[in-house]
């Protein structure tokens, strides 16, 4: 299986680049600026029995998603992992802070989806990662939440457009994971808490856990489902 993971050096995205190297396949690790953490998740796709590609690249940049886009002849699956963004109350979020939430989430789902067509096999799956907080409220996510729940809009449009060559389309939506990105919510003890205490399952979410998840969205299992939205949380958002 040959996949392009945006985002993957760290977190949820070397999860999934590392779930995705099993069995073997060309894996692009694609990353903003820790070349070290990179180098890890490159490590760890070969230990996996894949073989890694690492990509520097910013997806807010068209040249670079073109440079992505090209670092394979073909693919069979593609993840939108990467996203940053303002973590405030929408009265303090600046302009620019918006355009950049949108524009490293929502943007590349479309724009990266739309460079790779030419390369992405028939029968392969395109795979967007969005949040619990794209249907509900999270303290400060308005901006982030906005742009996911615009990626699983888009999910829906590209399923049924993409159909004729057999190309599925879908989305898995996590909620609360253990990963450095929690560090940058205001409330985080407080999501942390409540997320323990309430979750049904009985326990926060694992990037595992949503690696597991795009593991059979694009298995040969799924080969029927498409357009759908996946949501990851241990039934949390059930309450």
């Amino acid at each position: 299986m040959d996949v392009l993971v945006t985002g993957s050096s760290r977190g949820i995205g070397r999860a999934i680049a590392v779930e995705l190297a099993r069995g073997g396949g060309r894996v692009v690790v694609n990353y903003l600026l820790n070349d070290r953490a990179a180098a890890e998740t490159a490590a760890m796709v070969e230990a996996a029995g894949g073989t890694a590609i690492v990509v520097q690249g910013d997806v807010r940049s068209e040249k670079d998603c073109k440079r992505l886009a090209a670092a394979l002849d073909r693919y069979d699956v593609l993840v939108h992992n990467a996203a940053i963004g303002a973590l405030k109350p929408t009265e303090k979020i600046r302009t620019p802070q918006w355009d950049l939430t949108l524009e490293s989430s929502l943007r590349p789902f479309w724009l990266l989806s739309k460079l790779c067509l030419d390369r992405l096999a028939d029968g392969g799956s395109i795979i967007g990662i969005t949040s619990t907080g794209s249907r509900k409220f999270v303290p400060g996510y308005s901006a982030m939440g906005a742009a996911k729940a615009g990626v699983e809009a888009l999910t829906r449009q590209l399923a049924v457009e993409l159909s004729p060559r057999k190309i599925r389309v879908n989305t898995v939506c996590g909620g609360l994971m253990d990963t450095d990105a929690l560090n940058y919510f205001p409330e985080r003890e407080r999501m942390v808490k409540f997320a323990t205490q309430y979750t049904p399952l009985g326990r926060m979410g694992q990037p595992q856990d949503m690696a597991d998840a795009v593991r059979l969205l694009v298995s040969p299992q799924a080969s029927f489902i498409t357009g759908q939205v996946l949501v990851v949380d241990g039934g949390l958002s059930l309450l």
